[in-house]
C-alpha cells in the first residue's frame, strides 16, 4: 500500500490476533512503530488479546505497561478484560482477580465474564462462586453466567449444587441456550443442533460418526467423557459427546463436499475439548482442513493439530 495509516495498521493486527496469531501481530504492532505511527487504544487491544489466546503472560504485562508509560494512554476497560483474560486462562486466578480489585474504575460484566469463564476452565469453585454472584446481580437475565457456575459444580461431581443453580435458573424463567454449529457448503447453510435427530441426513452422519469414531479410536483416541457434565453413565456420556453439535456438523460436511476440500463450521458456544481432538484426528484421518469459530477465537485444523496448539 502507498500509504498506510492507524486503521490500515490496526486492521491488519485485528485480522491476525482474531486467529490467534501472537507473534505476527506483534510484529506488526512494532512495524507500525518503526514507520512512525503510533498506536492508539485499539492497537493494544488487538496486541492485548493476542497475547490472551496463546498464554503470553510476561509479554502482555509488557504491552499493558507500556500503555501509560511509554505512550501515555490510559489503560481502558477492555485492556483490563484483556488482561483478565490473559492471566485467568493461563491459570493465574488470584493475580486477574487482584487486578480487578485495582481497576481504577468500577469492573463491568465483560471483566467479571472474563473471570468467571478462567474459573470454568481451572475449576475453581470458590472464586467462581463470588465471581458469579457479581455477574448475577449486573446481568440477572443472562443464563450463561448460571450454566458456568453449574458446569463449574458439575466437574467436581457436586450435582446438589447443580441442581439448585437450574432450580434457580427455572424461578427465574431463564433456559440454556443450545449448542449449536453452522457449516455451508452448495449455496446453503445447514444448522445442526446438540443432539439433534430432525436432520435429513441425521441416519448418514451417524452411521459416519460411528465408522470414524472406530478408526480414531485404533490412532489413538480416547473419549474424554469429562466434559459430559451430567450425572449418567459412561456409557451413555459417550453417546452424548458424539451429539455435539460441531462433530455433527463436520461429518456432514465430509458427506457432501468433495474430498480433500475444506470445512468451515461456526459454533456458538466454546468448542468442547473432546470435539477438539477428534476433529484433530478427523482432519488427518480425512486429509482435509478444517476451520471452526467458536466463542473464543477460530481454530484451524490441519493434518492433526490445531492452530491454537490446544490452548483455548
Amino acid at each position: 500500500m502507498p500509504t498506510r495509516n492507524l486503521v490500515c495498521w490496526n486492521a491488519v493486527m485485528s485480522g491476525y490476533a482474531m486467529h490467534g496469531k501472537a507473534k505476527e501481530t506483534m510484529e506488526i504492532f512494532h512495524m507500525m512503530q518503526r514507520s512512525g505511527q503510533k498506536p492508539d487504544i485499539i492497537s493494544f487491544t488487538c496486541v492485548l488479546s493476542a497475547c490472551s489466546q496463546n498464554g503470553l503472560t510476561e509479554e502482555g504485562w509488557y504491552y499493558f505497561n507500556s500503555m501509560s508509560k511509554e505512550h501515555g494512554i490510559e489503560a481502558r476497560i477492555e485492556h483490563y478484560a484483556c488482561m483478565v483474560t490473559l492471566l485467568g486462562r493461563a491459570g493465574k486466578l488470584d493475580e486477574a482477580y487482584s487486578m480487578i480489585k485495582k481497576m481504577p474504575f468500577e469492573p463491568d460484566a465483560c471483566v467479571w465474564g472474563a473471570l468467571l469463564s478462567a474459573c470454568r476452565v481451572h475449576n475453581n469453585v470458590t472464586l467462581g462462586e463470588s465471581t458469579a454472584k457479581k455477574l448475577f446481580n449486573l446481568e440477572p437475565g443472562n443464563p450463561g453466567n448460571y450454566i458456568l457456575l453449574s458446569n463449574i459444580y458439575a466437574s467436581k461431581g457436586m450435582w446438589t449444587e447443580v441442581d439448585r443453580v437450574r432450580d434457580t435458573m427455572k424461578s427465574l424463567g431463564l433456559r440454556k441456550n443450545p449448542g449449536c454449529s453452522w457449516i455451508k457448503f452448495k449455496n446453503n447453510v445447514h444448522l445442526l443442533l446438540a443432539g439433534d435427530k430432525t436432520h435429513p441426513q441425521m441416519n448418514k452422519i451417524t452411521e459416519k460418526l460411528n465408522t470414524l469414531s472406530s478408526e480414531i479410536k485404533e490412532s489413538g483416541y480416547f473419549p474424554s467423557t469429562h466434559f459430559v457434565l451430567q450425572d449418567v453413565e459412561e456409557q451413555e456420556k459417550e453417546q452424548i459427546l458424539c451429539g455435539h453439535s460441531e462433530k455433527l456438523a463436520v461429518v456432514l460436511g465430509l458427506l457432501n463436499t468433495p474430498p480433500g476440500s475444506s470445512l468451515r463450521v461456526i459454533k456458538n458456544l466454546r468448542i468442547c475439548g473432546d470435539c477438539h481432538s477428534v476433529i484433530k484426528f478427523i482432519s488427518s484421518l480425512e486429509g482435509r482442513e478444517i476451520s471452526v469459530r467458536d466463542t473464543n477465537r477460530f481454530h484451524h485444523f490441519k493434518d492433526g493439530v490445531c492452530s491454537c496448539g490446544d490452548y483455548w
